[in-house]
């Protein structure tokens, strides 16, 4: 009786829907009274609803759609929001008269799509799936957004929840401008590397790695609301023809494709894969009738996908535009075929009226029946559910593009390249590049693409020599002079540009690698390598995979140590190198780069910095400012403002470099004596006439080691030595100046300008000489640090500027701080520091500020140094670390914990042995008042300081030309502006 009255009622509801394919007319909504008998074929589908709530729905939306509407909801067609209105209106006429069920957009822009999809929604009865293609994000399909690595780069990560951070993000993302399914991830195991369409969109060679990388992936964007699809079933890794060119054939057995092929879409659809998108492929061990496209296949998608593998999902057809598929029916023949075979969606019909009419004219020949019909519209139904449509609401357009593009996308970048970027040969542990004192190192760019952030990386990190020329021998040899050659071969990271070598990069690297040490570091794919002959003869082998700057900056960061190499190779390279294949390397400790939140700062609040310098510049308090902030071993923040002058000619950057001033003393001087303390050569209570027997039977000749750094010594605060070498018109003396150089006058002052050498013991003589203060207490005094560049000299037999170069800054590689660096440097690469009208009576640029470093020929160990930020927080880094930096221990940690001591808090000098501390509660001082007891730095005359933290594990260097043109008025210092600054990164810190 049952089956009788749902016969009855079958045929009743066709006759009620008012079918007529040819003319197209409007189907009559089925009564109220027929509604019990179309309830009870659905009763017959099982859609596996989650809740009564979204199977009362679906079935209610169902029943009000007329039979045109229902063959609608199976389209879901192109659109594009980079095309004009002819375009747009073509896409209304499919919605309103074609009732296509949803939309896959391509190119474009997001706040474009938005707008678009808000029309196209409105215009809907039932609310449009919007998909799109992106699976590196949206960046695949729509400018002014976020660009993540390809999949390739991706499966050589082996931490996966890293991926799922992606996933995470590109869910949101997507969500924000109305997308519900993504066509991603690609499932495909990439096992043929000539593999013309799919290669770097594969997760690799192993059908493990590529499963954990996009389970990855699409627990990140399910969770996020976003539909995930598993493509290209059932498998277009080993291919060499592109599907959409023409029909690929893959010739495996069933055996190998379910244990292989089909491995991630079985372990995907337990964890609950939304969706699966079907290639166009000849399978002629799952599809007997020859050259019979998978996406139209009854066997492989109704007998294998679905009831073999048990899939339930939404299953899409690859795009029905593809030459594979075009080539096999015409348009509509081929859309009713992909229905029949079990498609859901039919994806990029070329024309959708003729395929909705031939859906129709094979269900009134019952080539389709209901039942088949709503188990796919009900699916469709359901998904839309699961998205939110049964409660639409449009998109919000104001703020996406803000939304979309977060500083946390630039943060999880950072962390993905320093996990995927890959060390496959490390001969003699050339890796990472170490003894940077005994090294002299070159750059040779292969490949046709940018290679800026990686040089300039490098470069931050020792010197590295750019050699460029047309010739190859030429080449060769330039190269004879350098102990490493780093080859950096740089591809366009545009997904379809060529990655292959040249022939000219083949026989280059060969003739490089033949005659140098060698390091290979490839900003492409794996596979770009394989033509490659010369690995026997290269040293270091490193896959970057993309070159992106942030790749660039990373792969900079590994080859110098300041990261480890973690990265699986994830496919083979010839027999050379296997996938899996992956070094480890060790960490030495150097600053690294990344964005603050990476380290548990915000990049919003820190951006506040600039109004600060913009303000000081504004306000003529300095004409340049750099400033650096590091945390955590990561430097965070690099900016210069401002000009060399005020006359806004010449801007700053952060390669120049400034006159540090008393920074010189714990920039130089100090790290060398902590070296003297370190090897018990003098006490904290080793009195000066001890150090020094100049002073021995003088009223300083007992000062301990400790007081006298600490500036609790009692001496005067400095003496204008120049003066005494002045006319009365205070114009330099022939008696101690010469304008040209000589045997008797060779310390350069100025320009023409040279100082007579003995001068220095009148120096000496005028400070054992001075008075003492009356009282002791704190008193800040030159005369230490001048001091003790006369004990270091006489106790190592190295002048200073030869001594800290050898035994910190070629080591460390602060390749930018030295004492009188027109030596080294052009002059208009330093902002000058003042117009003098009182000694030199000359602009001065290139030589030291401070007058009687200037007299002491630029060497002073109070003063002297140039610098720029990123060498200052090198040093300061160190510190940080106790004396370590690079590999090297430079001094025990308990020699800087002594000298990071202030021993005379009690009585109210805060001071450190040669450091700066923070101001006593009560008093002023150089900080914000927001530092740690810990911390410790100096400031400097110029307007520069070095400020590090170790309970917050902080760097922070400002470096200015603030005594330009007249250094008399210290309006930066009065106004509290590197405080201030200081303050606002502290601020920064989250966690």
């Amino acid at each position: 009786m049952k089956k009788s009255f749902f016969k009855i009622g079958f045929w009743i509801s066709i006759v009620i829907l008012g079918i007529s394919c040819a003319s197209k007319k409007v189907a009559v909504i089925p009564p109220p009274v027929i509604v019990p008998e179309v309830k009870m074929v659905a009763d017959n589908f099982d859609p596996d609803f989650d809740s009564a709530i979204e199977k009362k729905w679906v079935d209610s939306i169902y029943n009000t759609l007329t039979f045109d509407e229902r063959i609608g909801q199976l389209f879901m067609v192109s659109a594009y929001s980079n095309k004009d209105s002819v375009h747009v209106k073509a896409i209304d006429k499919l919605i309103q008269e074609n009732k296509v069920g949803g939309l896959i957009f391509f190119q474009g822009g997001p706040v474009r799509q938005a707008k678009l999809t808000n029309r196209f929604q409105s215009e809907s009865k039932v609310p449009l799936l919007i998909g799109i293609d992106a699976e590196w994000g949206l960046s695949m399909r729509l400018d002014s957004t976020y660009r993540y690595p390809f999949n390739m780069t991706l499966g050589a990560i082996q931490n996966k929840k890293l991926i799922e951070t992606v996933g995470i993000q590109m869910g949101e993302q997507n969500k924000r401008i109305g997308v519900h399914f993504n066509f991603a991830p690609v499932l495909d195991i990439n096992t043929n590397p000539k593999n013309p369409i799919i290669g770097f969109r594969s997760f690799g060679e192993n059908k493990v790695n590529v499963t954990e990388s996009a389970l990855a992936l699409m627990k990140g964007y399910q969770s996020q609301g976003l539909l995930a699809t598993g493509k290209h079933f059932p498998g277009h890794g080993d291919t060499e023809i592109d599907s959409h060119a023409a029909l690929p054939t893959i010739t495996f057995s069933k055996e190998r494709l379910d244990s292989v092929e089909m491995y991630p879409y079985k372990k995907l659809f337990v964890e609950g894969l939304a969706s699966v998108m079907v290639a166009h492929l000849n399978v002629p061990s799952l599809e007997p009738k020859p050259n019979i496209p998978s996406s139209v296949s009854h066997n492989i998608i109704t007998d294998v996908l679905k009831n073999q593998l048990g899939f339930k999902g939404l299953i899409f057809t690859d795009a029905l535009n593809m030459k594979a598929a075009k080539n096999f029916r015409e348009p509509g023949e081929i859309d009713l075929e992909a229905f029949q075979a079990g498609n859901d969606i039919l994806l990029c019909a070329e024309n959708v009226p003729v395929a909705a009419e031939k859906i129709c004219m094979a269900y009134q020949d019952s080539l389709i029946t209901e039942e088949r019909l709503a188990y796919s519209v009900k699916k469709i139904l359901k998904y839309k559910y699961k998205v939110g449509l049964n409660a639409f609401n449009p998109i919000t357009i104001p703020g996406i593009y803000t939304d979309i593009n977060p500083i946390k996308n630039d943060a999880l970048q950072y962390e993905l390249y320093e996990n995927a970027i890959t060390v496959l040969k490390n001969k003699n542990d050339i890796l990472p590049l170490a003894n940077l004192e005994n090294e002299k190192i070159a750059y040779v760019k292969l490949g046709d693409d940018v290679n800026s952030a990686f040089v300039s990386t490098l470069k931050k990190y020792t010197e590295v020599t750019e050699i460029n020329d047309d010739d190859l021998e030429c080449l060769k040899d330039s190269l004879q002079q350098f102990t490493k050659v780093i080859v950096g071969f740089h591809k366009s990271d545009k997904a379809w540009k060529s990655h292959a070598m040249s022939e000219k990069d083949l026989t280059w690297l060969t003739e490089i690698a033949k005659n140098n040490i060698t390091i290979l570091d490839a900003f492409t794919k794996p596979y770009a390598l394989i033509p490659v002959t010369a690995f026997d003869e290269i040293e270091g082998v490193v896959v970057s995979y993309q070159n992106s700057d942030i790749a660039q900056i990373v792969s900079a960061e590994l080859l110098f140590g300041a990261i480890d190499a973690r990265g699986k190779l994830p496919v083979s390279i010839n027999e050379q190198f296997k996938a899996n294949d992956g070094l480890t390397t060790t960490k030495l400790n150097r600053l690294g780069f990344t964005v603050p939140e990476n380290v548990g700062m915000n990049s919003t609040t820190l951006a506040k910095i600039e109004n600060l310098a913009n303000y000081a510049i504004t306000k003529k308090m300095t004409p340049g400012i750099e400033i650096l902030v590091a945390r955590k071993g990561k430097v965070v923040y690099q900016k210069s403002f401002g000009y060399y002058t005020y006359d806004n000619k010449t801007k700053v950057s952060n390669a120049n470099i400034y006159d540090i001033a008393s920074l010189t003393k714990i920039i130089a001087t100090l790290p060398n004596v902590m070296q003297q303390y370190d090897q018990q050569k003098i006490t904290m209570e080793t009195p000066l006439k001890v150090l020094l027997p100049m002073f021995n039977n003088s009223d300083k000749q007992d000062i301990p080691f400790k007081d006298l750094l600490s500036h609790y010594a009692r001496l005067q605060a400095w003496i204008p030595f120049y003066k005494a070498t002045l006319d009365s018109a205070k114009m330099p003396l022939p008696k101690y100046y010469s304008k040209v150089a000589n045997a008797q006058f060779s310390k350069q002052v100025a320009d023409s300008l040279f100082m007579r050498n003995d001068y220095h013991d009148s120096i000496m003589k005028m400070i054992v000489d001075s008075k003492l203060l009356p009282k002791k207490e704190y008193k800040y005094s030159d005369f230490t640090f001048i001091i003790l560049k006369d004990y270091l000299e006489s106790v190592t037999g190295k002048k200073l500027d030869v001594l800290v170069q050898e035994q910190f800054y070629k080591s460390i590689g602060m390749n930018n701080t030295t004492f009188n660096p027109l030596q080294r440097f052009a002059k208009d690469s330093i902002p000058p520091t003042e117009i003098d009208t009182y000694f030199r009576h000359q602009q001065i640029q290139g030589y030291v500020h401070d007058m009687e470093a200037a007299m002491e020929g630029g060497v002073g160990g109070h003063a002297g140094i140039f610098s720029n930020a990123m060498d200052v927080a090198k040093m300061m880094q160190m510190y940080l670390q106790k004396g370590n930096y690079g590999g090297h221990q430079y001094f025990s940690e308990k020699t800087f914990t002594d000298f990071n001591t202030c021993y005379f808090c009690a009585e109210g000098n805060r001071r450190g042995v040669g450091f700066d501390k923070p101001q006593l509660p009560g008093t002023s001082g150089p900080t914000c008042g927001c530092v740690s007891l810990t911390s410790f730095g100096h400031t400097g005359f110029t307007g520069t300081m070095a400020w590090a933290d170790p309970d917050d594990e902080l760097v922070y260097v400002f470096l200015s030309n603030r005594t330009f043109p007249d250094s008399t008025v210290n309006t930066l210092s009065k106004e509290n502006i590197r405080e201030d600054i200081q303050k606002v990164i502290y601020e920064a810190i989250t966690k």
